[in-house]
């Protein structure tokens, strides 16, 4: 089955609901995670007279934050008994940040969440899911919001009981 799986990561929390599903899946599959965070290039426009945030800074705040949201990944895979590797790199389009990674890493699996956005909506703010979804031969699992509530609520009920 599979036995290299990648997780990309943006922080959100369903982006972190669906790190709780990759991980159950690679310890229930004795599989190897790859961790994955994309950072945006700098903002640079032609049309700002004024500079927010220095290029250094910003490099140096968007890697931060970048390696926090891997450490969390890496912290659950350790607490789970998975093994794990952290990757991060610069990319322009996160979708093909993460087809590059996993093929470069040998992932033979992606499992990513998804708003699940549908109609116009989905025109308009675009999806990386689906971009991963039609531009990658590798398999991809798609954690969508819904099933994640649904989940969220069945350990509860669990819980109570």
């Amino acid at each position: 089955m599979f036995r290299h799986i990648l997780i990309p990561t943006d922080g959100s929390a369903l982006s972190q609901m669906a790190i709780d599903g990759g991980i159950e899946l690679a310890r229930a599959l004795s599989a190897h995670v790859t961790a994955y965070a994309c950072l945006p290039p700098y903002p640079y426009t032609p049309f700002s007279e004024v500079v927010i945030e220095p290029p250094a800074e910003y490099q140096q705040r968007a890697e931060q934050e970048a390696r926090d949201h891997l450490h969390t990944v890496e912290d659950a895979c350790a607490a789970a008994g998975v093994p794990c590797t952290a990757i991060v790199s610069v990319h322009p389009a996160p979708y093909q940040g993460i087809i590059e990674t996993a093929e470069k890493y040998g992932c033979d699996l992606i499992f990513m969440a998804s708003h699940g956005r549908r109609g116009l909506g989905s025109l308009l703010i675009g999806s990386e899911t689906q971009r991963v979804l039609t531009h990658t031969q590798i398999p991809v699992i798609v954690y969508r919001e819904a099933r994640a509530i649904a989940s969220r609520k069945l350990k509860r009920l669990k819980a109570e009981t």
